[in-house]
């Protein structure tokens, strides 16, 4: 049965059916290259849509008993022998079964609601190859699965437009038809104005043309009653467009179900399961731990930060408008202020570190590595203060030149010899080394470089490596000293600059100086100890992953194969959603 072309209407929706038809298929040849890249989604493959250009296919749906097989008789006008061999014998139908009708196939389903899942599932598989339906109930009126059942066949299945409802049994005693129809709309409820509704007496139509007794006026007028001939007319006018119309959006459906399918085969359960939520579980650990070191980084960072601009800011106001200069008490003030500023990170943010450890060895156990102890290098653009760049400002040239000249030759060979230290390494024969024998010959030198005890005695000895871990302290010491005597170099000739107004800066200028300098200088090691931090997070945190690869791979496998393939099928279904959308307008 073709469309038929009378008028432009008629041409315009044959061109956009096949249209549609032409990107159905489209998509599901998409869809078999992305199911069969799984073995788990592989046999789906075989329920795609595929070019079909068979005859369309009408299934009827109902209830065991609702009278399917007699419909078919009475359709098919069958001879009361043939009559009493479809309709003989319970359950009468256990597969589908087809039955050539006017061009279309019928296809009688095995009957829903008996009770036999087995039948239910043989059903659904019909109706899944249906291009429109028939649904069958009776005029006992369905029950609440029965009609259920009929709007997730309207609705879900998207039969809306392809389907009409039969209401057989009609002229049964003690049935009231207006009262029945009515009924039946209320429990149709969106889709009783979208769906025919026709009341049928199969028996009595099946009975109008075998049964030899009747006149043909009694024939005539019990065939009429029966509604069967009304329902003829429905079902034509459901498959008027022909396979360019109503099997696209069958199958425009069909694709969105199988689609839905093969997204609920990436379900994980069993072993799959816990090995998935086991790599989870993993990942979410190290991030909650990163996380937790990553928050301390930024905020002490800040605090870095802060405390660099208040002691540029106390500098500056220390500044003497007598002489330039800033007393000593300030100058060794503010440099106390930066070395403990430094060294209050490094406890901070190695005690963070170390509770992200014990939180992971608590969940993983040793297996966790132990981090790396924690080195702030902090440096500076003046730590070598006699560089001169190409580019160097004015300003800053001056600020070097006028630091040459003020230094003090103990100053100097303190920023010198402090440098030493911190370069040398704490090795035995190094200056840290020999710091650290000076510093503990006196009590006084003890308390200083080891007031818990950790690692000496309290009488002048060392514990088993305990010197070594002092002479660690004292070159660490040594580098935040040397750092922040290198911070404040930009103040160190401040009176000689002064004393020579005129040919450089007020008093103010350079308390602006000190401050800008400061403010710089505290962006530049935010941003210096953010960056050295997070790269010695990361350092540790792939040691972490690496360790517990035994309990994140399996599962991070399935996760990933699982992630990669929902992506794929979910554009898919995207996609064929947009279809269905357009064939149910």
């Amino acid at each position: 049965m073709g469309p038929q072309m009378t008028n432009g209407d008629s041409v315009d929706t044959f061109e956009s059916d096949r249209g549609l038809n032409t990107r159905v298929l489209a998509l599901s040849t998409r869809a078999e290259k992305v199911l069969n890249t799984h073995p788990r989604t592989r046999g789906l493959i075989a329920s795609l849509p595929h070019a079909d250009t068979s005859p369309l296919r009408i299934a009827l749906l109902g209830p065991y008993s609702a009278g399917k097989s007699m419909l078919i008789a009475a359709l098919l006008r069958l001879p009361p022998a043939a009559v009493d061999e479809l309709v003989d014998a319970a359950p009468k139908t256990q597969e589908p079964t087809p039955y050539q009708w006017n061009g279309v196939t019928l296809v009688d389903l095995p009957g829903t609601l008996s009770g036999n899942d087995e039948h239910s599932d043989a059903a659904r598989r019909g109706m899944r190859g249906a291009d429109a339906l028939m649904i069958v109930t009776t005029s006992e009126l369905p029950g609440e699965a029965e009609t259920k059942a009929i709007l997730q066949a309207l609705d879900a299945d998207g039969f809306a437009d392809r389907s009409v409802v039969v209401v057989n049994k009609m002229n049964a005693e003690n049935s009231d038809r207006d009262v029945i129809l009515d009924e039946i709309r209320k429990r149709l409820g969106p889709y009783a104005d979208r769906v025919p509704i026709v009341p049928t007496d199969a028996r009595d139509y099946v009975d109008a043309v075998n049964d030899p007794e009747l006149t043909d006026d009694q024939r005539e007028l019990l065939a009429a009653e029966s509604g069967v001939d009304t329902l003829t007319a429905e079902l034509r006018n459901i498959i008027a467009p022909g396979v360019s119309s109503v099997r696209p959006k069958a199958q425009a459906f069909e694709l969105l179900r199988v689609l839905a399918e093969a997204e609920q085969k990436w379900v994980l359960d069993g072993e799959e399961l816990g090995a998935a939520e086991t790599a989870q579980k993993v990942v979410d650990s190290i991030s909650r731990a990163k996380g937790s070191v990553l928050s301390t980084l930024e905020r002490e960072s800040d605090v870095v930060a802060s405390k660099l601009k208040a002691a540029g800011s106390k500098l500056a106001a220390g500044i003497s408008e007598k002489d330039g200069n800033a007393p000593a008490d300030v100058a060794g003030d503010v440099a106390g202020e930066l070395v403990r500023a430094s060294t209050e990170f490094d406890a901070k943010f190695s005690s963070s570190v170390r509770t992200a450890f014990d939180a992971l060895v608590a969940e993983y156990g040793t297996d966790v590595p132990e981090p790396e102890p924690w080195v702030n290098d902090l440096g500076s653009p003046e730590t070598t203060i006699d560089a001169s760049p190409d580019d160097e400002s004015p300003f800053a040239r001056a600020v070097r030149e006028a630091a040459e000249k003020a230094a003090k030759a103990g100053t100097r060979k303190m920023h010198e010899w402090i440098g030493k230290v911190a370069a040398g390494g704490s090795e035995q024969g190094s200056a840290a080394s020999n710091v650290v024998t000076w510093l503990n010959k006196s009590r006084v030198g003890q308390k200083l470089l080891d007031a818990k005890g950790e690692m000496t005695n309290g009488v002048g000895k060392f514990k088993p490596w305990g010197k070594g871990k002092a002479a660690n302290k004292v070159v660490s010491a040594a580098g935040k000293v040397q750092w922040a005597l290198a911070v404040m170099g930009p103040v160190m000739g401040l009176k000689s600059v002064a004393q020579d107004q005129g040919k450089w800066m007020t008093i103010n200028k350079h308390r602006k100086m000190i401050r800008d300098h400061f403010d710089e200088e505290a962006l530049r090691q935010r941003t210096g100890l953010t960056d050295a931090g997070k790269q010695y997070l990361s350092e540790w945190i792939a040691e972490v992953e690496q360790s517990l690869r035994g309990l994140t791979n399996q599962g991070a496998e399935i996760s990933a194969e699982r992630e990669t393939a929902l992506e794929g099928i979910k554009s898919l279904r995207d996609e064929a959603e947009k279809l269905v959308r357009q064939a149910a307008g």
